[in-house]
């Protein structure tokens, strides 16, 4: 195979950003040509991902619309993605995580025969119901591609387990760490890219930062409205200024804006683009996050994380004390956050910087396996 065609899908912003050194190290080949097709599953925050790591598609389906079922949204993909494999005739796809994309690019390479390599695999919370319905992407995924590049130990461990062939089981580091590197070098060099977080810090000048993000579909509804609940009573401290990046969906925006919308010390503000909000990151004091990648990310710039749900598929930053798991309910998340808010000991315990996630090369370790793998 002289020259390897690579299509990389993905669709939502996490993926842009865990993909954007894929693709950066895959380009360092001039004999593979790379292709990037975007669903666009998260149409806004996609596309300012795109436009930090400067990626230009070079197939945009821009398929989502607003008010479709989880259904509806993969049918469209799965027959879209479909058409253009077809048209750009790849060796391999190479597929990201556990989204809608992820699982309808997997289909339709595995209806036309196209091998699947899959990064960040493996990763297991052992509940379909949380992440869901990310957790059966996952494993639906994890069956189908021959390729697996495993961010940690215990997710090589798990698709080994499920009697994956270990040959086709990489453990490389996960792509967040390169990610979030790259970026803090950019904005080191340019202090402009993340300008997006400085009205709101300004805001809160001489108060304690608590960034928040809840979006997860298993958290919409009661478990949002307690969450909202444990942000007031920690506002009520005084002392915090307790920000708020918004996700686009309208039902998670209705449910914060109606509880803590009227919060003083509570900065609803639309959903920041990633050099801004990795700014916000290393700013906080602590991080209360349902989102997968922000586990990932604050733990790695020392800042200590409070998980809102009950199990995670990221169990390394919990089990290396940089992350606590504490559910929904408002009085355990007030309880926890006040321990480290209170406790210097405690907080000191957890506010260390921990690289469980990889040393920032995973990228180009994906890159050469592909390269090798997809030349064969």
């Amino acid at each position: 195979m002289p020259h390897p065609r690579l299509l990389v899908i993905f669709g939502t912003r996490p993926e842009a950003v865990k993909m954007a050194p894929v693709v950066a190290a895959l380009r360092t080949y001039p004999e593979v040509t790379t292709r990037v097709l975007v669903t666009g599953q998260h149409r806004e925050l996609l596309d300012s991902a795109l436009a930090a790591f400067g990626i230009v598609p070079d197939v945009d389906l821009n398929l989502m619309r607003d008010g479709q079922a989880l259904d509806q949204s993969l049918a469209a993909m799965l027959v879209a993605i479909g058409t253009a494999i077809d048209r750009e005739r790849p060796d391999r796809v190479v597929v990201h995580g556990d989204t809608l994309t992820t699982l309808a690019a997997t289909l339709a390479a595995h209806l036309r025969r196209v091998p699947v390599a899959h990064v960040e695999a493996g990763l297991r919370s052992g509940d379909l119901s949380a992440p869901w319905p990310e957790e059966g992407s996952r494993r639906v995924t994890g069956v189908i591609a021959d390729l697996h590049f495993a961010p940690t130990t215990a997710a090589a461990a798990a698709l080994r387990g499920e009697n994956v062939r270990a040959e086709t089981v990489h453990m490389t580091g996960n792509t967040v760490a390169d990610a979030l590197r790259m970026m803090q070098a950019r904005i080191a060099g340019d202090p402009a890219m993340a300008a997006g977080a400085d009205a709101v810090l300004a805001r809160f000048g001489g108060k304690r930062i608590v960034t928040v993000t809840a979006h997860r579909r298993e958290n919409q509804g009661a478990a949002l409205g307690q969450i909202a609940d444990a942000l007031l009573r920690l506002a009520g401290r005084g002392d915090l200024g307790i920000v708020v990046p918004l996700h686009p969906n309208p039902a998670v925006a209705a449910i914060l804006s109606d509880k803590a919308g009227a919060c003083g010390a509570i900065a609803l503000v639309p959903a920041l683009d990633y050099p801004a909000f990795v700014r916000l990151m290393a700013a906080s004091t602590l991080v209360l996050t349902d989102s997968g990648g922000v586990q990932e990310e604050a733990p790695a710039l020392g800042v200590p994380v409070l998980v809102l749900r009950d199990v995670t598929e990221r169990p390394e930053a919990v089990a290396a004390g940089g992350a606590r798991l504490v559910g929904t309910a408002t009085a355990r998340i007030v309880a926890e956050a006040s321990k480290l808010l209170d406790d210097p000991a405690a907080y000191a315990a957890m506010a260390v910087a921990r690289h469980c996630y990889g040393d920032g090369h995973a990228a180009e370790r994906i890159a050469a396996i592909l390269v090798r793998e997809t030349a064969r």
